[in-house]
């Protein structure tokens, strides 16, 4: 029994570090500015994204209601248990480097934003409203 979980949980686990390696591709397309292959890796992060759900639901479908925190635990298990840690540090990794990600191209939207308003101000005038604040 326990051996069959600790096969999940090293799918799992080459799953995430595929997924990480994927936002570390997207990082570079980022800083490269490249629009195009950002866009290509975001298919294949969604595709990869599904192959973990799917490890997810098959690891899920092995414990039943339990807690794999607790399992794992319980067993005493040192394989188990260091794959259970690498597991979440590759999750806590992956949140790091999706952050990351985020930030980077809402930082880029806003520069972007901030040159179009310079190029093509908005002609309109602009009123205050009852409060005092600029109507738009």
């Amino acid at each position: 029994m326990k051996n069959s979980l600790k096969d999940i949980l090293s799918f799992e686990e080459e799953k995430l570090r595929e997924l990480l390696a994927l936002l570390d591709k997207q990082y570079k397309l980022i800083l490269s500015k490249d629009i195009f292959g950002m866009e290509a890796v975001v298919e294949e992060i969604k595709l990869k994204n599904k192959e973990v759900a799917e490890a997810e639901v098959e690891r899920r479908r092995f414990l039943g209601n339990a807690s794999i925190k607790e399992y794992v635990e319980n067993t005493k298990d040192e394989s188990l248990d260091i794959s259970y840690r690498n597991i979440q540090k590759l999750l806590n990794e992956m949140v790091l480097q999706k952050d990351t990600n985020e930030l980077l191209i809402k930082q880029q939207l806003s520069f972007t934003n901030k040159l179009l308003n310079i190029i093509n101000p908005k002609k309109d005038a602009t009123t205050y409203n009852s409060y005092g604040n600029i109507r738009r």
